[in-house]
């Protein structure tokens, strides 16, 4: 991904807390003819050896056979992004579009039966565990679990991360706070979210 350098993230534990902010991703494979994609859930996790991502996909999704010892698995995370209107500005410049995007690339492997099953059962954990009556796997009934069979884990060791952060980095501080104020007031979440971000980059 092409990144300007004021508009790249370096920073590895900003980066991962943006990436659990973030777990809907878009998982993308060449299966030898052309580019494919899944839009999944997946879960980060820190190893000692290094990160990894967790995911399943329908047995019958075809980017399963992509995903046996694939070197070049690139999972794409997308955070807030909206339109910047030049008219935000001080002064006349060409309109632009902020966003915060992590790309990540690593080796892939498909999961055993138990290993899925101990991914799912992390998975509904930190999505249910917390809730009174949560849908963690050991609730679930064995009639329910047996849908674990349509599905295939995989995990991806991830060996290079790209970030960008681009939050009106190259504008005047009077710009950043005016186009922070104009993205709320347009009530869109997406447009706040960013605006909370690049406040945060210059507070």
């Amino acid at each position: 991904m092409y990144i300007p350098k004021y508009y790249q993230m370096t920073d590895y534990e900003e980066i991962k807390k943006f990436m659990r902010a973030h777990p809907f991703a878009t998982l993308v494979t060449m299966n030898g003819v052309k580019p494919i994609a899944t839009h999944i859930p997946v879960m980060v996790e820190e190893r000692e050896d290094g990160l990894y991502l967790l995911g399943h996909l329908a047995k019958r999704n075809e980017q399963v056979k992509t995903l046996h010892e694939n070197d070049q698995v690139l999972t794409i995370f997308r955070g807030p992004h909206d339109y910047i209107s030049s008219t935000w500005y001080a002064e006349e410049d060409v309109p632009t579009w902020d966003y915060q995007s992590v790309h990540t690339y690593g080796t892939s492997r498909i999961l055993s039966f138990d290993e899925l099953a101990t991914a799912l059962e992390k998975l509904l954990d930190y999505y249910e565990g917390h809730k009174e009556n949560g849908a963690t796997w050991d609730r679930l009934s064995e009639q329910t679990k047996k849908q674990i069979h349509g599905i295939q884990g995989f995990e991806v060791k991830v060996t290079e991360i790209e970030a960008a952060y681009k939050l009106s980095q190259t504008r005047s501080e009077q710009d950043k706070d005016n186009i922070a104020n104009q993205l709320i007031q347009t009530g869109n979440d997406d447009a706040v979210r960013l605006a909370d971000e690049i406040k945060r980059q210059y507070e």
